[in-house]
């Protein structure tokens, strides 16, 4: 009686943890400070020697090589750059730039920033994103 009593509450406690992580994943949220009065500011020597931000938005994507959602945010994203004018997608392999995933505190792949025109985080999601989602929050970053 005691072991089906553990398995019915381990059950319980993994339904509980799926369910909340698949409520938060993939909303795309403003970035809180946490503690700190500065905002994240990017450049695009920051994110590599070849890349440059968007007129209006950069969308910055951070992903690792068996990433499976990584492929299907790649093209959410490299299609909402290609309908609005000014905006740019640049992946980030993160296991390649560690540095700048502790500084920005990347947990998980993929993650997406939206920076806007100068280069200021504004919106963060974490899990892949909804196409809709990622163009309100251009909406808001232009």
């Amino acid at each position: 009686m005691t072991g089906l009593l553990v398995c019915v509450a381990v059950l319980a406690l993994a339904s509980a943890f799926g369910f909340s992580r698949a409520r938060r994943d993939g909303k795309v949220r403003a970035v809180t400070a946490r503690g700190r009065d500065e905002t994240v500011q990017l450049s695009a020597a920051d994110l590599g020697e070849q890349i440059e931000l968007g007129e209006r938005a950069t969308l910055v994507q951070f992903s690792t090589a068996f990433c499976q959602p990584c492929r299907a945010t790649r093209r959410v994203l490299a299609e909402v750059a290609g309908m609005v004018t000014g905006v740019a997608h640049v992946e980030i392999d993160a296991e390649q730039h560690l540095e700048l995933v502790r500084r920005l505190e990347i947990l998980r792949t993929p993650t997406v920033l939206v920076l806007d025109g100068t280069g200021r985080v504004v919106k963060r999601a974490v899990g892949q994103p909804r196409r809709a989602d990622v163009i309100a929050a251009l909406g808001e970053a232009c």
